[in-house]
């Protein structure tokens, strides 16, 4: 009997301080914050998934044109004849992706979208006539088409690259400061030499770090890769920049069925303290195996483009492509050109343009286009 009171004293603080565990352990203000711990840890969770599941080295860049205008005056060489002054509109789309895996490759896919209307679908690179083009990413159909895709990676101190739907001369330098909008006049005389087309591409370009730098590429047919069966080129490119001037060769080596054409570029620009450049470019290139021709055709440019005002302003002549001496010593066929480009803001561009391209004879129409081109990036 007189043990039981001393058992009871030793066991009600015992009780007393469980009691007190066991209530704080539950309290709402602990349970309210493990319970947002919890979340917080959920959301982190999630927010890893997101930022995992799209590599953070990829990038998308969109750019929309839009081209307004008319042309008068189409030639009869020509696959469109409503050259009557109609106001049309035309309009291009692209989508470019570059991703990186190891921050010194990139994996690039262009892809296209337009439509081609009446005479300004002469406006479009692959338009059924395919002459004067403001650079617009126009396709000929309002489809999205994937445009090029390459892979460029480091190989040995060297940049190299492959790529299908892609130019060979990707990696070329082009000593040319002049960027008007037409397709014809901006290539800088070096229109068959810098080897295009697309198909399966590949080459490396060598940067020496003293302004020189020297690259070759090579293109084929999809379906005859280096075969006598498919028309393979090959070319190669040498250049010297310094800062207010630069030059540049580039010789290709082109497969024609049974002849091999070869053509060599020289470009050169110089940039003047005042902000205007002067570029001017020749090609010439000796045909094999045309009877139709002389064996040599040729191609020249000169433009002026420099900062004038708020805007850009532009001018260029040259031939209208790469001419061919046909047996009746037909002369040079040119095109002339004008633009003033203006930046609205850093996404929006206004282009004003007017161009002229000779007839083929005296009985061909000169062709004259007047139009607006409004560009936009984001």
């Amino acid at each position: 009997m007189l043990v039981a009171p001393a058992t009871l004293g030793l066991l009600a603080p015992v009780a007393a301080t469980a009691n007190e565990v066991t209530i704080s352990d539950f309290s709402p203000a602990e349970q309210l914050a493990i319970t947002n711990s919890r979340v917080d840890g959920l959301e982190a969770r999630l927010n890893n998934f997101e930022a995992g599941s799209f590599s953070e080295t990829t990038s998308a860049s969109f750019s929309v044109d839009f081209a307004i205008g008319a042309v008068d005056g189409r030639g009869i060489d020509t696959a469109i004849t409503d050259g009557d002054e109609d106001l049309q509109a035309t309009y291009g789309f692209q989508i470019d992706l570059n991703t990186s895996f190891t921050g010194e490759d990139s994996l690039d896919i262009s892809i296209d979208a337009g439509n081609a209307n009446g005479a300004l679908g002469q406006f479009d690179p692959n338009g059924p006539a395919a002459t004067n083009d403001a650079d617009t990413t126009v396709t000929g159909a309002d489809i999205l088409t994937v445009d090029g895709i390459s892979y460029t990676f480091p190989l040995g101190g060297m940049t190299a690259f492959v790529g299908d739907n892609t130019d060979g001369s990707m990696l070329f330098t082009t000593a040319c400061a002049y960027g008007g909008p037409s397709n014809t006049l901006d290539d800088c005389a070096n229109t068959t030499a810098g080897i295009t087309g697309g198909g399966l591409a590949a080459g490396a370009a060598y940067d020496f770090d003293n302004g020189f730098s020297t690259a070759f590429g090579v293109q084929f047919s999809e379906d005859g890769i280096a075969t006598d069966e498919s028309d393979d080129s090959y070319a190669l490119n040498a250049a010297y920049t310094a800062d207010s001037y630069g030059v540049s060769v580039t010789y290709a080596n082109i497969e024609d069925g049974d002849a091999n054409d070869t053509y060599t570029a020289f470009n050169g620009y110089y940039s003047f303290d005042n902000g205007l450049s002067i570029s001017a470019g020749y090609e010439i290139g000796d045909l094999d195996g045309e009877p139709a021709v002389e064996d040599e055709a040729e191609a020249f440019f000169v433009g002026i483009n420099g900062e004038v005002g708020p805007g850009e302003l532009g001018a260029a002549l040259g031939t209208f492509g790469l001419q061919e001496e046909a047996a009746g010593d037909i002369p040079d066929r040119m095109m002339y050109e004008v633009y003033y480009s203006y930046a609205v803001n850093d996404g929006m561009t206004i282009t004003p343009l007017i161009y002229t391209v000779e007839g083929v004879d005296d009985a061909d129409e000169d062709e004259t286009g007047i139009m607006v081109k409004t560009s936009f990036s984001f």
